[in-house]
């Protein structure tokens, strides 16, 4: 009782300061919280952060205005460093087997890892589903719902998202992906 009052008065102080300023309090606060966070991240104060116990956040990662950030008690996020996450983004560990034998359509529950590589860019209104792995420096298109891993340097798109493109970091170039 005393610790989930403690959360959410941290949370609380959190969701009040100026959404783009005092970073450095705001990682003060999550690791209050429990939250593996780097100095250098930086947070807008709409985010929402649950499962604390299970989330790691790198080193320079910017998380824009109202992601949603959920960790299960059997799973976890891990976001590496130099990650982009802009606003509205959902990146969720748990979801529902399909049932449709019972009376809820919506099954046993299921909670899978997420693991975004360092240096990728996730595009405003994505989500996140469960068991995915994004692969280092790939984009994720605004709009995306990733189901399934992204290889490192890929550009996804879609729901669900596909592989547009591929970059080529020896050549410097974006090749089509077909």
């Amino acid at each position: 009782m005393i610790k989930k009052l403690y959360i959410s008065i941290l949370r609380y102080v959190f969701k009040i300061l100026p959404l783009s300023k005092f970073y450095k309090f705001k990682t003060f606060l999550l690791k209050l919280q429990k939250i593996e966070v780097s100095n250098s991240a930086r947070l807008f104060s709409s985010v929402e952060i649950y499962g604390p116990n299970k989330i790691k956040i790198g080193n320079d990662t910017f998380i824009g205005h109202n992601t949603l950030i959920n960790g299960s008690y059997n799973s976890k996020v891990i976001i590496g460093s130099y990650v982009d996450i802009s606003h509205r983004v959902t990146i969720s560990t748990g979801s529902h087997e399909v049932d449709m034998k019972g009376m809820h359509t919506a099954g046993k529950g299921i909670s899978a890892n997420i693991i975004i590589n360092d240096g990728v860019w996730i595009g405003m209104n994505s989500i996140i589903l469960p068991g995915v792995n994004i692969g280092k420096k790939s984009i994720i298109a605004a709009g995306s719902v990733v189901t399934r891993d992204v290889p490192e340097y890929s550009m996804v798109a879609g729901n669900p998202a596909k592989i547009k493109k591929v970059y080529n970091p020896k050549t410097n170039q974006w090749k089509n992906y077909e």
